[in-house]
């Protein structure tokens, strides 16, 4: 079991099963299939994410580096939390980027029904340490425990 400290961006407390990209999540091609198709496990569609390429983000802890691609990240986020198909919880290790953060934001103050922390920063050694299948733990204050 290990601990980090990263900075909130949209509070919560959530536990919920890892998965894991080591590359940028392409966050419209990830989302695509979910929030046109009606995939409400949300399989990621993005055939350039090795990581994460056909396995279920709806519910997981979504642990990765960064957003990559469009400007319509964050408003696929929004869009996801608004349909339930958002993962449980999203987890930097880098700063996030300004889109995705703003639909995290947006999500997290617009929306009643939906809720979906959102931790960066928490350092390569997260990422390093954190494998699919492990339970991830967010808690309110920004620290995030991996087991």
């Amino acid at each position: 079991m290990r601990e980090f400290k990263g900075r909130i961006i949209a509070p919560g407390c959530v536990t919920a099963e890892a998965v894991v990209s080591h590359g940028g999540l392409n966050t419209l091609a990830s989302f695509q299939k979910a929030l046109q198709f009606g995939d409400k496990t949300a399989t990621c569609g993005d055939q350039n994410n090795k990581d994460l390429y056909g396995k279920q983000m709806a519910g997981k802890a979504l642990c990765l580096p960064q957003t990559i691609g469009s400007t319509t990240g964050g408003l696929v986020l929004y869009c996801a939390c608004s349909m339930g198909r958002q993962p449980a919880c999203m987890l930097f290790s880098k700063p996030i980027d300004s889109l995705a953060a703003a639909g995290a934001i947006l999500a997290d103050v617009w929306l009643e029904s939906s809720s979906m922390p959102v931790i960066d920063s928490l350092g390569e050694e997260f990422l390093d340490y954190v494998k699919d299948g492990m339970s991830v733990t967010v808690k309110d204050d920004g620290v995030v425990v991996v087991e």
